[in-house]
């Protein structure tokens, strides 16, 4: 995530604001230069105060305080980037429903900020011949099966019951589970979909590719769920996986990597935008110290990433524990999960290079 600062003022900003808290400005999120900017309203456009010339519309989602995205003055969708790929949303006559919604658009906007950095194809119902990437928010019904979040065919449903953070801290424990968000749950659901894009319909020699790091993904999931919640992950898990839930079958393995791949470069971008360096008064700094002055979205060598991020994460760890606080990041980087990582990052960054090259012209990049 990037550092933001009001255009009126100069103030920093969140990610979040719609509102500028030192001089009262409209800030609203642009999605084609990923920037928070500030708008003034010209009757039914807003318009960008430092440019006349730009003119947007407002996410037809702002009217419930759930989006602070703009859309295109052309373009004839009612509906933001992100938005526009709900297909389900809750009863929003019930209060209570909304503010867990507001709070379910909340991580589904941090989500699309990283597939927006990273130009991963999301398209949205209609938009293109590929399977649509679409939500569906669902509230638990009296008499009705439990929602269950998870992943169908390019269909993410997430259950409202996770935006409650009482209800999210129980299931966690339940589970046994070390980290349980809104957006980690985004992060992995989204990861099926992008197995689905990067690894199934690539062709065979990727998914051979695939399995020599993650397993043979035609192995029967069903009884591979049932085997987990019966017996648990194998007692060495730490040493070849993310998480015990990573054990249960080749694209839980993916979807959880997935997930952490998507932690890590956002978080070091928040770093890096902060200028943060990591450099321990011990003697021995060799594997301690990191400098983040790089875009993780868009350095090839995954190990220019990871150098930097383990250092941070015995950072942030410890300044955690100092307050009392679990580990920000208690997960181990194993060397097999390295691996993994390094694999979804070259794939990543191979549809970048393709997704500029369509876009554009030329020749694909390939620089380290």
């Amino acid at each position: 995530m990037k550092l933001f600062t009001c255009d009126v003022c100069s103030h920093v900003v969140y990610f979040e604001n719609s509102q500028c808290l030192r001089c009262g400005a409209r800030l609203a999120f642009d999605p084609g230069q990923t920037a928070m900017v500030a708008v003034v309203a010209e009757g039914t456009l807003w318009v960008h105060v430092a440019d006349q010339a730009r003119r947007w519309r407002l996410c037809s989602n702002a009217a419930y305080g759930a989006c602070n995205w703009l859309i295109e003055s052309t373009d004839v969708s009612a509906y933001c980037r992100a938005c526009r790929h709900n297909r389900t949303i809750p009863d929003l006559s019930c209060d209570n429903r909304i503010e867990a919604w507001r709070r379910i658009e909340v991580a589904k906007r941090r989500l699309y900020y990283t597939i927006l950095r990273l130009h991963l194809p999301a398209p949205a119902p209609g938009e293109d011949d590929h399977e649509p990437l679409v939500f569906n928010f669902l509230a638990d019904q009296p008499a009705m099966p439990q929602v269950m979040t998870g992943h169908e065919n390019g269909l993410v449903t997430i259950s409202l019951s996770e935006a409650d953070d009482a209800e999210r801290e129980r299931s966690r424990v339940r589970l046994g589970e070390l980290y349980r968000t809104l957006l980690g749950h985004f992060r992995h659901e989204v990861g099926h979909y992008y197995w689905d894009r990067l690894v199934r319909d690539t062709g065979p020699d990727e998914r051979s590719r695939f399995r020599e790091l993650f397993g043979d993904e035609r192995r029967d999931y069903a009884k591979s769920l049932a085997d987990y919640y019966s017996f648990g992950a194998p007692d060495d898990w730490q040493e070849r996986f993310v998480s015990p839930y990573a054990t249960v079958h080749p694209w839980e393995d993916w979807a959880e990597t997935w997930a952490h791949y998507f932690h890590i470069v956002d978080t070091l971008e928040m770093a890096g935008a902060f200028g943060i360096r990591v450099e321990p008064d011990v003697p021995d700094t060799q594997f301690m110290g990191s400098r983040i002055d790089f875009d993780p979205h868009r350095v090839r060598d995954f190990q220019k990433i990871i150098d930097a991020w383990l250092p941070l994460t015995y950072a942030v760890n410890s300044l955690n524990r100092a307050m009392g606080q679990n580990d920000l990041y208690p997960f181990v980087i194993n060397t097999p999960l390295k691996a993994k990582l390094a694999y979804i990052h070259q794939l990543v960054m191979d549809n970048a290079a393709r997704s500029r090259l369509a876009r554009v012209g030329g020749v694909a990049e390939s620089g380290a």
